[in-house]
């Protein structure tokens, strides 16, 4: 292999012939069979550009988020940059699905069995995040027999159809487990997959859920200039009011992490005015815990972000008061934004009691990300030892 040739393959100008493939595998550990089932450069380990859009594609991005799912322990913090992220929501707005094809041969997915298939999806969709954690090997075989389905079987086109969108909610249920696990490659190549599949079911509405996932992910881990284009982007392609409130809401706290204050203000005005707004249909599942209590809490994270404290702590009580009781995770993590609040405020006693009730209901749900995030106060704590209780705290958060 001389250097023209590398330079030609890496620029994209030429693909090179199989044994120099099974050649690069070989120096790569890739084993001979993902060249049979990745096209070229798909297979090539640290390739972390999103699969593209278009039924084609469609396997390859869910056979991709499976391999992607093995191998999180060496790819856990790698997560699309801004620029592959905006040109996959550019993609998505942009290009008009592709026409099903029925498969030539393989299993048939009659109505009897296309009904299971959805039924059992949204049991194992619906799952609160204390019970899908003990489910989600059960939630990725159905994905992988769905999968197996759309690789082989034989079906009609509307049965395609739903094919498609099964996978993609069963995808979008399986990267928010490995999201809250801190498995942040993983969770981005299984919602490749789900925009994948909602694009070619012609679903806008969840293909807008996916993007917002992506959104939220971005802002989670500090970096909300990424999510700022594909929220835009899904906001001109879905209609719901609840669906543009959430979107809406989470482009707010994009803005407020970046000091975006005037920016912040109007998304969080537009998020009210459409979560109050009446609609014949039922919201995407995507978003249907939106609520008055969501869109509280999360102006007074963007509150605190944009240094009004008081305002923040106020909007924050009020929202964990609306706040059901069945959505442990989101108090969670509702009572850890209430904590640094509490914290910037100096009251650290009540700080204290609400940073190991978050602590408490982490850990009991399996949430890694959740946990983290009370880990991630005790800098904070630091200079309050001498209060009863914080030493102990932190040696909590030290063996967590």
């Amino acid at each position: 292999m001389d250097k023209a040739a590398v330079s030609r393959w890496e620029h994209g100008r030429k693909k090179p012939d199989a044994e120099s493939q099974l050649l690069i595998a070989d120096a790569f550990d890739v084993p001979a069979s993902d060249l049979e089932r990745y096209p070229w450069p798909h297979w090539l380990p640290g390739r972390e550009e999103p699969v593209p859009l278009g039924s084609a594609y469609t396997v390859h991005a869910l056979r991709d988020a499976q391999r992607a799912v093995m191998d999180h322990e060496r790819r856990t913090f790698l997560t699309y940059s801004a620029l592959a992220l905006a040109g996959l929501a550019s993609q998505w707005a942009a290009l008009e699905p592709d026409r099903l094809t029925a498969a030539a041969d393989g299993t048939h997915v009659d109505e009897e069995l296309m009904s299971w298939l959805e039924e059992t999806g949204t049991k194992l969709s619906a799952l609160p995040t204390e019970k899908r954690q003990h489910m989600i090997k059960l939630t990725e075989a159905h994905l992988d027999t769905v999968t197996d389905l759309l690789e082989g079987g034989q079906f009609s086109e509307p049965t395609g159809h739903r094919l498609h969108l099964l996978a993609s909610s069963l995808a979008s249920t399986c990267g928010w487990y490995r999201f809250d696990q801190g498995q942040h490659y993983a969770a981005g190549k299984l919602w490749n997959a789900a925009l994948t599949n909602a694009h070619t079911a012609r679903d806008r509405d969840q293909g807008a859920g996916v993007l917002a996932d992506f959104a939220y992910q971005a802002i989670w881990l500090g970096k909300p200039e990424t999510a700022i284009e594909p929220l835009s982007q899904a906001l001109i392609h879905t209609r719901h009011p609840m669906a543009r409130s959430t979107l809406h809401l989470r482009r707010a706290r994009a803005h407020a992490a970046m000091g975006n204050a005037g920016a912040c203000h109007q998304d969080l005005k537009a998020a009210e005015a459409t979560l109050l707004t009446d609609a014949r249909d039922p919201a995407p599942s995507w978003c249907r815990w939106m609520s008055t209590a969501d869109l509280a809490v999360d102006s007074g994270q963007c509150m605190l972000d944009l240094g009004r404290t008081q305002e923040a702590q106020a909007r924050i009580e009020e929202g964990l008061s609306l706040l059901p009781r069945s959505r442990d995770k989101t108090r969670g993590v509702f009572r850890t934004y209430e904590a640094r609040s509490l914290l910037q405020a100096r009251e650290v006693e009540q700080a204290l009691t609400v940073s190991n009730e978050s602590l408490d209901v982490a850990q009991r749900i399996g949430a890694d990300r959740c946990v983290k995030l009370v880990r991630d106060l005790g800098p904070a704590f630091q200079p309050y030892k001498s209060v009863d209780g914080v030493p102990e705290f932190l040696e909590r958060l030290r063996s967590c």
